[in-house]
């Protein structure tokens, strides 16, 4: 039997809708909308094509956007003294700066610089420790984890007592996303498992997953043998193995899944699975901070 297709393009519109009705109660209550800032140091192509469908969807959704562009030669002095005037501003609910930056400016500084309560990115070492406590002391999940989340819960997946066995240990997908997964509330309570390159016996690991989500940038790597029938697989990869005659990538996950759709029981497809989903939590959390901001719903 094939797997049931979780579409993260349908799940992104879903969620988008319900964004674009809390703006428009903020509207109403306080007369004020969601403000997001976006720098971008450089003219980094990918960079560039990133942030554009960023501010798209921020103005589609009634936000107070700012398109901040410096010079790739911006000195780090500067650039921290912008961060600064957007922590004091107050339009502005989040603060995102656009990675990579130029090689002179310190990554981390600048990502410490930004005030935990506007780092809508959930990258700030205050937002990774509230992540860690969990409840209400979450403001800003990372976006991708989050999205990852919101992917199986809207997919009627049970989470409560599921073994997940999540394949890969970074800092911005696997280590977040198992942290999420084993919290007490709704969409977790799951007994979680990582694995990685040094773990002995991959495969009979993620043969017990009743959720497995694959974090791993490896094409390909997760196959059909590896997985549970009728397993909700969650594949994050997304790797480029080649171009079609139009010069356009052609990409692959982690999980094959041509063979895998027929011995799971949900799975997610790349393109159009969790990549959608990203942007769209940036943009909950941007609608979080505002709230947050302003007192409150």
């Amino acid at each position: 039997m094939t797997a049931e297709i979780i579409s993260g393009t349908q799940i992104r519109e879903t969620i988008l809708a319900e964004l674009k009705d809390e703006v428009k109660q903020m509207q109403t209550k306080y007369g004020k909308v969601p403000g997001l800032v976006t720098i971008l140091v450089g003219e980094n192509p990918a960079s560039i094509s990133y942030v554009t469908l960023k501010i798209r969807t921020a103005e589609s959704l009634g936000f107070y956007e700012v398109q901040d562009n410096q010079p790739a030669d911006i000195a780090e002095a500067n650039l921290l003294a912008l961060i600064e005037k957007y922590n004091k501003d107050p339009k502005i609910h989040g603060i995102l700066v656009q990675l990579p930056l130029p090689k002179h400016i310190d990554e981390k500084k600048v990502l410490n610089a930004i005030n935990p309560n506007k780092d809508v990115d959930g990258f700030h070492p205050v937002n990774v420790g509230r992540l860690m406590i969990g409840g209400s002391e979450v403001l800003y999940p990372p976006c991708t984890p989050a999205g990852i989340q919101e992917l199986i819960v809207r997919s009627g997946t049970e989470t409560s007592g599921a073994e997940v066995v999540v394949v890969g240990r970074s800092n911005i997908v696997g280590k977040p996303i198992a942290v999420m997964m084993a919290q007490k509330g709704p969409g977790a309570n799951s007994t979680v498992t990582i694995v990685h390159t040094r773990t002995k016996d991959l495969a009979s690991h993620c043969k017990r997953a009743d959720i497995l989500i694959v974090a791993a940038g490896v094409p390909d790597l997760v196959k059909p043998e590896w997985i549970k029938p009728g397993a909700t697989v969650i594949d994050v990869g997304v790797n480029r193995v080649g171009m079609t005659d139009k010069g356009k990538a052609i990409l692959k996950g982690d999980v094959d899944y041509d063979k895998a759709k027929e011995i799971a029981g949900k799975i997610t497809p790349v393109p159009g699975g969790v990549g959608p989903m990203t942007i769209t939590m940036l943009m909950k959390n941007t609608v979080r901070s505002a709230w947050f901001h302003f007192g409150g719903k």
